[in-house]
């Protein structure tokens, strides 16, 4: 007999979101999924590019530090404004 395997979910996730994100991109023709990723490439909040992997904790670290500067804290708010 076989071993039911329970699956588990990202926080605000169940298995109905994830039967509906499955057959969103199952029955998406391929003219829709390029629109899809033709609109993603398209914006100028983001880019990609190739880094070698042993910088990759470098460049992590440099963004969470971006995030944290732009989404300050309500403590560090609260200094700014001192």
């Amino acid at each position: 007999m076989k071993k039911k395997v329970k699956n588990e979910f990202p926080p605000g996730w169940d298995e109905a979101r994830v039967r509906r994100v499955i057959d969103y991109y199952e029955t998406q023709s391929e003219d829709e999924a390029l629109v899809e990723d033709e609109a993603v490439f398209s914006g100028q909040d983001h880019t990609l590019m190739e880094i070698p992997a042993d910088l990759v904790p470098a460049i992590r670290e440099l963004i969470a530090k971006h995030s944290r500067d732009d989404n300050p804290t309500p403590d560090k708010r609260a200094q700014e404004r001192a």
